[in-house]
């Protein structure tokens, strides 16, 4: 049958036609004067990448890919040469006999090899058809062989030495009066075999350890076998900050993971997943890198403002794919701050057993901190051997605990640091001691550690050389501050220390308010159930806690991070006139596990008495205006969305008994402990808490019977070269009929002074609620808009933006405005400035902020979205804190 076929469809099927027979013709003409192919091994068989085939004087040449396949240009009469390092050369004549298609197989040179070197003149850089490209792919997915996780067992002993040194040394200035005299500090001084500059060692720190680990059921566990620490931290009680913050901050390096936490920031690893995108590769030459045939590639940052390395990798030239050699350093024009110079070198050692494993781990920095300051420098030498694949003995595995230190760790012989030592110390890391002892007989220098003391630890200790404080005074940023009540208010604080007792412990402060005439006062009494080296608060903290306080405060403060009585953050931008006294009795339990789960159990009375402009005014008042004859304090009309000036009556009273449990998991969390309160250093750990209240009427003279249900999760998030970003969420039920001051308020900051996870913004008690939702999404983009200005990049400003959201509902049993709470004798009146939030139209609030500046100042605009109508609205406001970061 025939079809017929409109005209459209015959000339479609004509131009398609013509256009594969144009495709045919130009194919058959290229493979008529093209020669491709594979270079293989002749003896294994296997492709020889990057192999070269050049027609030899006459300047025309190719490399092979990744998996040895070439195609180069047919010259009749020509000679085709094909060479690779550790191969014998093979020459071929071009002529109409040869194929369009062949295969070349090299030979074995078994000569000894000298380093041949290939130059090229870098072009623009494209991923497409780049052989370094093809080989990274290569080695990326050869990783997951070598890792060592895939064995059942692995153990392996580490050595390794932080050393802190002041840097760059003119010999000059040794020549100078003031150094000739104090030979002991000459002494000191050495010159650094990573810069060639003099340094002056001032503390250093050894760690011998044993890791273990079992794939199933999956454990491991770091054992500390030795520590030994020498230097300036040993002039301060909290001197394992320092120690504390250089493992952390200069922490080991593993390029086979696909992030590298190093400064406290991940830096994409040279050899990690994503690490296509960010770096670009060259391939250098082919060389021999102790006796193994490696391709030397060099790699570097897309942009190298990012946080990223630029550096060298020495690949094995055999099919395994294995880095045998990497040294990586930070891009100069990185954002990074304060590093001028940092060096890491890593080696890798191959087994028996033909594995190969991480062996040396050595890292050198440079720090500036400021130009009128010394410079610094951190040397960090790691040492991995002794690795071994045997079945471990179940008993290693026993308990929670991921790091678990040796009794004598503490307490090694030399012959124990000569035995595991893998680096020797050099003449100013072993006579440490001697230096630090050369240190304290400066004349003066007691009172410059006494100055330092009470700057960076905030206490003054009580004690002397050869008798350790057993008391410190402090804080001392609290002694002197202003609040409405008080006016100028003085304090002094005080906390006994391990040296006294190494289980028992006591603090407290008396505080005098020189406008109220009143005298304020808080004891605790604390029971530590393991022994603490300085403090009760070190990690992992058992602690039973006898505490009483007689005080005043605003209801706000207990949101605050710090001590209430700071003198920095007692300047608010918010008129807080809204206090109560309080009078608490608590006991409190805290137990801490291991691995990063805390329980807590208390018990607590408390009176609260009104002060300033707020009132606790019951429901059973009057509710007819005509009443208030004698009031001049803002108590809302029922059923009238208007609000009236009246006097208070009598303030009660109120008077709460609750018990609280608490359960709070954040899986690798890691601290600092200072003198004042325990601040956590790596906030990368996830942080899950949940909580209830119960309030007993009548136990203890308490007034209410409730329930209050809170729980809360915070999450930090990696965004690569995008920076970081953190989400908090927290919501929280009050299940009964209460006062106002048993309702949800708004964790709000009244200070000039950032304070995390607040709203800054909403005033001291503006949204009581009984049902609350809210959350905060902060974003630090670290630089990467405003390091792509012009002018503006020479900064190096960073980029922060947070957004705040808060959903609450007053149920109506809880609301004072609703007419069938008249007379109630729980519900309270609100005082001035408390609304009720519309529970379908949440609060919100955003931050634009820099940071960066001056590389620790950071300075945010904060902008209120809504409820811009409430005549205590501040709409906007500026907030800063300063905040060091690398």
């Amino acid at each position: 049958m025939k079809r017929n076929i409109d005209w459209k469809t015959q000339w479609m099927l004509r131009v398609i036609v013509i256009l594969f027979t144009i495709h045919c013709s130009l194919f058959t003409a290229h493979a008529q004067h093209v020669i491709s192919g594979q270079i293989v091994d002749a003896k294994t068989g296997e492709p020889i990448p990057f192999a070269s085939a050049q027609y030899l004087g006459h300047g025309v040449g190719v490399a092979s890919d990744i998996d040895g396949n070439f195609s180069i240009a047919r010259h009749n009469g020509w000679q085709l040469t094909f060479t690779s390092v550790g191969y014998v050369a093979h020459t071929i004549q071009v002529n109409s006999g040869i194929k369009s298609v062949i295969k070349i197989a090299l030979k074995t040179d078994n000569r000894m090899l000298k380093e041949v070197t290939i130059k090229t003149k870098r072009g623009r850089y494209s991923r497409k058809n780049n052989p370094a490209v093809e080989m990274m792919r290569k080695v990326i997915a050869a990783k997951k062989k070598t890792d060592l996780d895939n064995r059942d067992f692995y153990q392996y002993n580490k050595y390794q030495k932080i050393t802190l040194a002041l840097n760059d040394f003119r010999p000059e200035v040794l020549d100078s009066p003031k150094f000739k005299k104090k030979q002991w500090l000459i002494d000191q001084i050495e010159a650094c075999p990573y810069n060639n500059k003099l340094i002056l060692p001032i503390s250093v720190d050894e760690t011998v350890s044993q890791k273990i680990y079992r794939k199933k059921p999956h454990d491991e566990k770091t054992i500390i076998k030795g520590m030994n620490s020498q230097g300036i931290n040993d002039l301060f009680q909290t001197g394992d900050i320092l120690n504390t913050v250089m493992k952390e901050v200069f922490t080991d390096v593993n390029i086979y993971d696909d992030q590298i936490r190093l400064l406290q920031y991940p830096f994409t690893s040279p050899i990690g997943k994503d690490a296509i995108g960010f770096y670009r590769y060259y391939i250098e030459d082919t060389l021999m890198v102790d006796r193994d045939l490696c391709y030397h590639l060099h790699f570097l940052p897309n942009n190298q403002q990012d946080f990223g390395f630029r550096g060298d990798l020495y690949i094995l030239a055999d099919s395994s794919w294995q880095v045998k050699r990497c040294e990586m350093t930070i891009p100069k024009k990185s954002d990074v701050n304060w590093v001028e110079n940092m060096q890491v070198v890593q080696e890798f050692t191959q087994l028996p057993d033909g594995e190969w494993v991480l062996s040396v781990d050595d890292m050198f920095t440079e720090l500036k901190l400021a130009s009128f300051l010394q410079k610094f420098a951190v040397i960090r030498n790691t040492r991995i051997n002794d690795y071994a694949f045997d079945e471990l003995p179940r008993q290693l595995f026993k308990g929670s605990k991921k790091e678990v230190k040796d009794v004598n760790a503490m307490m090694r012989s030399d012959e124990f640091w000569n035995q595991y030592r893998q680096v020797e110390l050099t003449k100013g890391e072993s006579q440490m001691d001697s230096f630090i002892s050369g240190l304290q007989n400066i004349k003066g220098f007691k009172w410059i550690i006494f100055g330092l003391k009470a700057f960076v630890e905030n206490f003054v200790e009580t004690g002397s050389k050869g008798h350790p404080s057993k008391v410190d005074i402090g804080p001392i940023n609290t002694m002197i501050t202003k609040n409405f009540i008080d006016g100028i208010r003085t304090r002094i604080s005080a906390q006994t220390t391990a040296n006294l007792d190494s289980n028992l412990f006591l603090s407290g402060y008396v505080a005098r308010g020189w406008d109220s005439h009143k005298w304020y006062y808080k004891g605790d009494v604390i029971w530590s159930f393991n022994k603490k080296e300085y403090l009760p608060r070190e990690f992992p903290k058992r602690t039973l806690t006898f505490s009483s306080t007689y005080d005043v405060m605003s209801p706000s403060d207990k949101f605050m991070h710090t001590d209430k009585d700071n003198v920095f953050t007692g300047i608010k931008w918010s008129k807080v006139d809204k206090m109560m006294f309080y009078n608490r009795q608590s006991l409190t339990f805290e137990r801490e596990e291991d691995w990063g789960f805390r329980t807590t159990l208390s018990m607590k009375v408390e009176e609260n008495e009104a002060a300033g402009n707020l009132f606790f005014v019951p429901m059973t008042m009057s509710a007819n205006p005509d009443d208030w004859t004698n009031w001049s304090h803002p108590l809302p009309r029922i059923n009238d969305s208007e609000y009236r000036f009246v006097t208070p009556a009598p303030s009660q009273k109120i008077r709460t008994t609750e018990l609280r449990a608490e359960l709070r998991f954040a899986p690798g969390e890691t601290f600092i402990n200072t003198k004042q309160r325990r601040l956590p250093i790596n906030l990368d750990a996830p942080v899950l808490t949940v909580s209830h209240t119960l309030g007993l009427k009548g136990v203890l003279g308490g007034q209410y019977s409730y329930n209050y249900t809170e729980a809360s999760l915070y999450k930090r998030f990696w965004l690569k070269s995008w920076g970081k970003m953190d989400w908090y969420v927290k919501g929280g039920i009050q299940w009964e009929k209460v006062p106002f001051p048993l309702l949800i308020m708004p964790e709000t900051n009244l200070s000039y002074i950032i304070q995390d996870n607040t709203f800054e913004l909403i005033n001291n008690m503006e949204f009581p609620t009984d049902r609350m939702l809210w959350g905060q999404v902060s974003w630090d983009m670290n630089g990467k808009i405003l390091n792509r200005i012009p002018l503006i990049r020479k900064l190096k400003w960073r980029e922060w933006v947070a957004f705040r959201v808060l959903w609450g509902e007053l149920s109506d049993k809880n609301n004072p405005y609703l007419a069938h709470n008249v007379g109630n004798s729980i519900v309270m009146y609100f005082p001035e400035g408390c609304y009720v939030i519309d529970k379908n139209r949440p609060y919100m609030e955003l931050s634009l902020g820099v940071h960066n500046i001056f590389k620790i100042v950071h300075v945010e605009y904060v902008r209120r979205l809504n409820y811009n109508e409430l005549p205590t609205a501040n709409k906007w406001g500026i907030r800063f804190m300063v905040r060091a970061t690398f």
